[in-house]
Parts: structure tokens; C-alpha cells; sequence
């Protein structure tokens, strides 16, 4: 069945793109290629210069944070799979690691490093080092991105590829490459010098010396058996992206780092010398001209790190029988904390501390950063069941807090340091003292809780109840507690009693922002929180011009209310001694925006709009009798108020109907609680 017929065929042929296709499998010659880079020289860029390029091309934003400049980098936002690798809440480590990508792009000696990511576990190495090597896929991919290599065409047809994926530029002789490279610099379109290193790969070597010698040194005839092609990175199909992953000590062969015999092209080739009887397929030699990554290096028996000193610091590998070969990658560890201080104190190791550039990749310290994580991975595309507001970020904010240390400072408590570090503003802190918080706590966010364990622990919430449409932060936190018994990591009882006692914490932040939201939900009335202001600042007016009010009811002229002003002020802690000077306050900024034309609007003033929010409620919770929800009969008239108030929770705050009835009903059990102690 053909296109034309095959609706489904059909689809697909009109989705593809052949021509893309076409440009992403380019062949041709090395004068062809030669065009290419007199007109593009960034198509020659070295594995540095290309993974810095591939980071900037998706720009930066810039902020400041405790009067520093931070730069955020959108390539960590994961913009090639629908964010589900973006890290977040640790700009300033990831600003560190752009640096030294910079620094070896620009040759200043961070090139011959191994760039080591430190941290605990689950802080984001490994999606770091997965995000580098998904970006140099799609970038090789892009016309920005291109890369070159080439094969031997054989007189016979058969091609013969650079087994190591050799820049085309390597075939120019050591003698000569000076002279033509400074030609193609010459031009100034390049953002770097081009200046391929290093001699060309075994089988390369062999094929020229060969071919020379068929061409009677004529280096014009040799490079007309060459191909040069379109390179595109996988990790998939093994091309110029390597990871590495240590096996226990006797399973490991430093041959799976550098290649090895194949037996089977020794009878072809005659000789286990010939460079084409042996399987350049190492990981070193997969990654080149792109990355390699170490999962867990320092557990690499010393053979491998002997590789990787070499490999780092001069920029070659010693295959199995063969001269010393030059590499060209991006070498990227990641570790923990307990191996690296095995390092630390191994004196057999100082060669590899030495050429090793240690960058700490922590746990986030932000609140809302880190709630950021459990929103991309429970979104509404992935998780059918509703999610109660406050759920996520709650189990976030208890993540954070076993990551913060105890704050030294006697009028400051761990919740208000975490706000704080969050961005909010608390009375007598300034960024100064954020940051002497900052610095006092050198280890924090090297320690607490792991946000996989956070994960695992919202994933068995929302399959617990199966006949439950929605979860709430309680249900969160239950198996958060639950799970610390049999936490792998935990170990002291000391540590897993502060964290339960700060699930506690967390609780009682939960209880305050549920209140308030309730409270926003009842006195939600535009209407009547308008007629409130108009009555309170009629007899503000009046007292600070000692007039008297208009009774709407009755007609007559009576004294300010007293009464009416304090109950409004008390909700925002205005003392009686500042009374005058607030009420002063407020009738000067009204007159000023009466001179400008302008009409005074609660709304613009934060707290005045908050306590006129505060004293509704308090007038309309017991007309609503909310406390009357934790009995089973309810009047009609009381239960209209609550569906309208259960509305405003679905409209206004992202309530479903199971989780608003759920809050009303634990907010209702609060106030009843305050009741029955207030009688007692």
C-alpha cells in the first residue's frame, strides 16, 4: 500500500524532512570542506570551545542577588525535552562550571583538567552531565553546530572511517598546518583561532603513510581519496559522547576505556600491530571530539587513573601496541561526598587532586526553587490525580529545612531563615545579613534530605488511596514521616527525630497559609470590604477633623467609631499610642491623591487591605458558623455561604472540590479547637 493511499503513510510523509536529512548527511570532498571552513571557521572549534558555544547559544538572564550578579544560564533549563532535565535554585554552581568550560574554550588551562561535579546524592550531577550531552546532540544537529570528519575511499569503493572521527584538518602535515591555518584565521570569522592538535589517529596514520606512498607523495592526490562528511553526536550510536560507569575492582579492564585486539581482522590484516585489526572503540576513543562522562570516578581502579591522568593533562590515550594518541573531549566526573574524601586522604592520589577542578553541586537552599522540581515532575500531563494546593510546596519547604542549619542568631528561627533564603523580608534583616547567614553556613545544602526521596514519597501518596481523587499536603507529609524508619541514609536516631520534628514545623506553616486562605475565600466580597473601607475612612476623616458621622440608618450626626477603627488597626498591629499618627498617615495620602485627581483605592495599600480582609472574615465567620462544618447538620442557609466560599477556593486558589471540602473542613476543625479553648 502505497503513501497515496495509506492515510497513516500519508502523515508520516509529510511530517518528514528529507532535505534536512540531506544537509545532516553531507558528503564531500576535502576541497569542499576547506570551503566550508574559510567561510565558517567555527566549523573546526575544538570539544571545549563547541560545549561552551552549544551552552551560550540558548542565552543568559541576569539578576541580582544579595548585591551580587548572578547570571542564569537558559541552556539549564532543558529546552530538548520539555524541561524534564532543568535544575534549578543553583545558578551560582552552575555559573562556576560556565566559567571553566569559558576558561578551556579560551585555552587558559582548564582544558587539561577533569572537571569534578561534587555533591550528595541526588543534587543534579548526573542530570547536569545528562543535560551536556543531550545539548551537544542537538546542537551538532544545528547549522551552528556543524562538525566534520572523514573515511578512505579504497580503490575498490571501500570506505575506511577515522575510527576516532578525526577533524578533516589533521590531514594537512605538522610542517605545513602553520602556514595554512593562519590563512583561514586570517579571515576573523571564526570566534576562536583554528588550531587542530595533535598527530591523527592510528588507522588515519596507517592510511596516509599507505597512500603517500600510492601517490608518490603527492599530498594533492592523497586527499582526493578522501571523504569528508557531516558529523552528528549520539550517545545512542556511540559517536563522540562516551560514559564511563565503574564495575567492582575485579571486573574492570582499562581496554573498555581505550579498545582492544580484534582477533577475527588479524587473519585479514595479517599483523595484531596493523591499526585496523584493533577496535578503537574505548570510551575515550567514542568521545572524541565531544564528552565523556565518569559516573562515580573516583571508585575507578588506579589502571583507569592513569588513563584519565593522561588523558586530562596531555590530551592522549595509549591504546593496547600503539604510540600514544591525541584526544580531543570534554572530561566530566561526578562523585559523592564519602569517595572524594578517600581522595582527600589517599596520598597515592595527588596527581589526579591535581588536575582536577572541583565544582560543588549542592542541594537546593531555596524554598520555591525546589518546589519547582516536584511541579515539573508531578504536572497535570503526567499525573492524573489532583494535586491540593500547597501539597508540593510544602514537602519542599520540609526538604529545605533538614538541608539549613540551626541559625546562631537568638531572634531568628530556622522557618524565617529558610523565607529569607527564599527572597521574602523580615523586619531588622538586610541582604547583608543574609549573606553573613550564607557564609556562617559553609556545608549547608551538602546535607538533609534528598529530593528523590521527596519524589518517592509524593509518588506512593498519590497511589495509596486509589478511590481518592486528590492528595493533600498531610497525605504528603504521613509518608514522608513514615518512610524515615527505612531510610537507606539515615542511620542516627538524633537525625531522623529533628526531621520528624520538622515535619511538625511544617505542619504549623501548613495550618497558618490554609487559615489565611480560607479567611481570603470568606472575605472575598468585593462588595462589602469596599462598603467596610468607605465606613472606616469616613470616621478616620472625622476623627482626625474631630467632626462627627452621618448615621445612615438613623440620619443622625454621632462620634467617630471607636470601636469600628481599633477592631480594623488591631488586625495589623497598629498600637493605640500610633493610632493618631496612622490615621494621619492615611488621610494625608488620600488628600495627596486627591490634589493629583486621583481616587484613593484599598487595594494599593497592602496592609490596610489586609486588615479590612481580617475583620470581614472575623464579621462573617460566625454568620457563616464555619466551626458548624465539623457537625454533621448543617442549616441551608449556612450551607449556601459555605458552597460560596468552596467556589471561590476552586476559582481563585486551584482547589478541586474533594481538596476545598478537605481544607474547609481541617480549617473548621482549627477554629473549633480555638473555640472550645477560648470557653475552657
Amino acid at each position: 500500500m502505497s503513501a497515496e493511499t495509506n492515510p497513516i503513510l500519508s502523515m508520516i510523509a509529510e511530517l518528514q524532512d528529507v532535505e534536512q536529512f540531506k544537509v545532516q548527511h553531507w558528503e564531500g570532498s576535502f576541497a569542499d570542506y576547506l570551503d566550508i571552513v574559510r567561510e565558517d571557521p567555527n566549523v573546526a572549534r575544538n570539544a571545549y570551545q563547541r560545549v561552551y558555544d552549544m551552552i551560550m547559544h540558548f542565552g543568559t538572564e541576569e539578576y541580582t542577588e544579595y548585591k551580587k550578579r548572578i547570571v542564569r544560564y537558559r541552556f539549564f533549563d532543558d529546552p530538548f525535552d520539555d524541561g524534564r532535565d532543568a535544575v534549578f535554585g543553583i545558578d551560582v554552581h552552575l555559573m562556576k562550571l560556565v566559567n571553566v568550560l569559558k576558561s578551556a574554550a579560551l585555552g587558559y588551562g582548564a582544558e587539561r583538567r577533569v572537571i569534578l561535579l561534587h555533591g550528595p546524592v541526588g543534587s543534579a550531577k548526573s542530570t547536569i552531565a545528562r543535560l551536556l550531552k543531550k545539548g551537544l546532540e542537538w546542537y551538532s544537529k544545528q547549522p551552528e553546530g556543524r562538525m566534520y570528519t572523514f573515511s578512505w575511499v579504497m580503490p575498490d569503493g571501500e570506505e575506511i572511517p577515522s575510527p576516532l572521527n578525526e577533524e578533516p584538518l589533521k590531514l594537512i602535515p605538522p610542517e605545513m598546518r602553520e602556514t595554512v591555518l593562519a590563512e583561514i584565521n586570517r579571515s576573523g570569522r571564526g570566534r576562536y583561532p583554528v588550531s587542530p592538535e595533535g598527530d591523527l589517529d592510528p588507522v588515519s596514520r596507517f592510511m596516509y603513510r599507505e597512500t603517500m606512498k600510492e601517490v608518490g607523495g603527492d599530498w594533492t592526490k592523497l586527499v582526493e581519496r578522501v571523504k569528508v562528511r557531516r558529523l552528528i553526536a549520539s550517545e545512542k550510536d556511540r559517536v563522540c559522547i562516551g560514559t564511563f560507569q565503574p564495575k567492582d575492582e575485579k571486573n574492570q579492564d582499562s581496554t573498555e576505556l581505550t579498545g582492544d585486539i580484534n582477533y577475527r581482522k588479524i587473519a585479514e590484516y595479517g599483523s595484531e600491530s596493523d591499526p585496523r585489526a584493533f577496535n578503537f572503540d574505548g570510551e575515550f576513543c567514542v568521545a572524541n571530539r565531544g564528552i565523556i562522562e565518569f559516573v562515580e570516578v573516583l571508585k575507578l581502579d588506579v589502571a583507569f587513573l592513569y588513563d584519565l591522568l593522561g588523558a586530562s593533562q596531555e590530551h592522549v590515550i595509549k591504546p593496547k601496541k600503539f604510540a600514544q594518541t591525541a584526544i580531543d573531549e570534554v572530561i566530566i566526573g561526578h562523585t559523592n561526598e564519602p569517595e572524594y574524601r578517600k581522595l582527600q586522604s589517599n596520598e597515592f592520589m595527588e596527581a589526579l587532586r591535581d588536575r582536577t577542578i572541583k565544582i560543588d553541586i549542592p542541594y537546593i537552599t531555596k524554598w520555591h526553587e525546589e518546589a519547582r522540581i516536584y511541579q515539573k515532575d508531578f504536572n497535570r500531563k503526567r499525573v492524573r490525580k489532583h494535586i491540593a494546593p500547597h501539597t508540593l510546596e510544602m514537602a519542599a519547604m520540609w526538604s529545605v529545612l533538614t538541608r539549613l542549619e540551626d541559625p546562631k542568631k537568638p531572634n531568628l528561627t530556622l522557618v524565617q531563615k529558610l523565607k529569607l533564603y527564599d527572597g521574602r523580608t523580615l523586619p531588622g534583616f538586610t541582604e547583608d545579613n543574609v549573606k553573613e547567614l550564607r557564609k556562617a553556613a559553609k556545608r549547608e545544602g551538602m546535607d538533609g534530605i534528598s529530593p528523590r526521596y521527596v519524589q518517592d514519597k509524593i509518588s506512593n501518596a498519590l497511589v495509596r488511596d486509589a478511590d481518592a481523587t486528590s492528595i493533600n499536603p498531610f497525605m504528603v507529609l504521613n509518608e514522608l514521616e513514615s518512610g524515615l524508619d527505612n531510610h537507606s541514609l539515615i542511620s542516627d536516631e538524633e537525625t531522623k527525630k529533628r526531621y520528624r520534628d520538622l515535619l511538625g514545623v511544617v505542619k504549623k506553616e501548613y495550618e497558618d497559609i490554609v487559615k489565611n486562605e480560607v479567611q481570603k475565600a470568606i472575605a472575598a466580597d468585593e462588595e462589602a470590604i469596599t462598603r467596610l473601607c468607605a465606613n472606616y475612612i469616613d470616621n478616620v476623616k472625622a476623627y482626625t477633623l474631630k467632626e462627627k458621622v452621618k448615621n445612615a440608618f438613623t440620619g443622625q450626626y454621632e462620634e467617630p467609631n471607636e470601636r469600628l477603627m481599633r477592631s480594623i488597626e488591631e488586625k495589623i498591629d497598629i498600637p493605640e499610642t500610633r493610632k493618631d499618627d496612622f490615621r494621619r498617615e492615611l488621610m494625608n495620602y488620600i488628600g495627596g491623591l486627591a490634589i493629583d485627581g486621583r481616587t484613593f483605592d484599598y487595594r494599593t495599600n497592602e496592609r490596610l487591605h489586609k486588615a479590612l480582609e481580617l475583620k470581614l472574615f472575623e464579621d462573617q465567620k460566625d454568620s457563616i458558623k464555619l466551626t458548624s462544618l465539623v457537625s454533621q447538620v448543617v442549616d441551608k442557609e449556612t450551607q449556601a455561604k459555605i458552597d460560596i466560599v468552596k467556589q471561590r477556593l476552586i476559582d481563585n486558589y486551584g482547589y478541586d472540590e474533594q481538596s476545598a471540602t478537605d481544607v474547609l473542613n481541617f480549617v473548621a476543625s482549627i477554629f473549633a479547637r480555638g473555640d472550645s479553648k477560648e470557653s475552657g
